[in-house]
């Protein structure tokens, strides 16, 4: 498949995980990928070079998005190696538990700085740079916008999302910009493993919410990303898609 031939996608977060995954399908599908990365250098060229050695177009970006100076920089390389964009993943993100009475300003900013304002800067510089004809802005959010124990201000900051979603579906429509959300629920990544959510009562607990009977991984995330970056949603905007399988809370 090649709907997104001649398109040029930024991936904010595209290292590993579900952001890797997304840009590897991006590619896959004929658009010259921007893979943004903060720390993880070597992971970021390798799907660079995993993106090259099928036979796509891909360049590694070094930006701390939650410093909200390092938005516009990204932006501007991107376009410089690889033109105006035409699709802007908002993956970048941060997740930390805390119960109420350990929350602290440091585990609210921390969150927010980057899933919240960073989202929001990278988007503001991004549109800017958008191609003439459009294009479209998907943001990664979550199913627990719907409220998980422990997780308040994350959660919050995944609500804060689906809001941006839909108030920059408004705004940015009249330019041929599409926004929307995709919500996922537990996703099997190297960030889940690390935090314990895999092989524990947490996923046991998931799969039994989720109608479909597993755990989602990174490349069902990837393939409704796609679908939404392309054209063939040219008619969805201002939407929260669950991509969960079905779980409830």
């Amino acid at each position: 498949m090649s709907n997104l031939k001649g398109k040029v996608a930024l991936v904010t977060g595209a290292s590993k995980g579900i952001g890797a995954a997304i840009a590897k399908e991006l590619a896959a599908r004929g658009a010259a990928v921007a893979v943004n990365y903060s720390g993880s250098k070597d992971a970021a060229e390798k799907v660079v070079a995993d993106i090259k050695a099928a036979g796509g177009k891909a360049i590694a970006i070094q930006a701390n998005l939650s410093d909200a100076a390092a938005a516009a920089p990204l932006v501007e390389k991107t376009v410089k190696e690889l033109g105006p964009i035409d699709v802007l993943v908002n993956n970048a993100g941060i997740y930390e538990g805390s119960p109420l009475e350990a929350i602290t300003a440091d585990h609210f900013h921390k969150q927010f700085n980057l899933n919240v304002l960073g989202l929001l800067m990278t988007t503001q510089a991004a549109v800017k740079n958008f191609s003439p004809k459009g294009g479209s802005v998907i943001n990664i959010s979550s199913v627990v916008v719907d409220g998980v124990p422990g997780l308040s201000v994350y959660s919050a900051t995944k609500g804060a999302v689906d809001t941006i979603t839909t108030s920059l579906a408004k705004e940015l429509g009249p330019k041929k910009i599409r926004v929307n959300s995709i919500n996922p629920g537990l996703i099997e990544t190297e960030g889940t493993h690390a935090a314990g959510f895999i092989g524990s009562d947490f996923q046991k607990e998931a799969i039994n919410r989720t109608p479909l009977g597993r755990t989602g991984v990174p490349q069902d995330i990837a393939t409704a990303t796609a679908f939404l970056a392309s054209d063939d949603s040219n008619w969805i905007n201002g939407q929260a898609i669950y991509a969960a399988g079905g779980f409830t809370l």
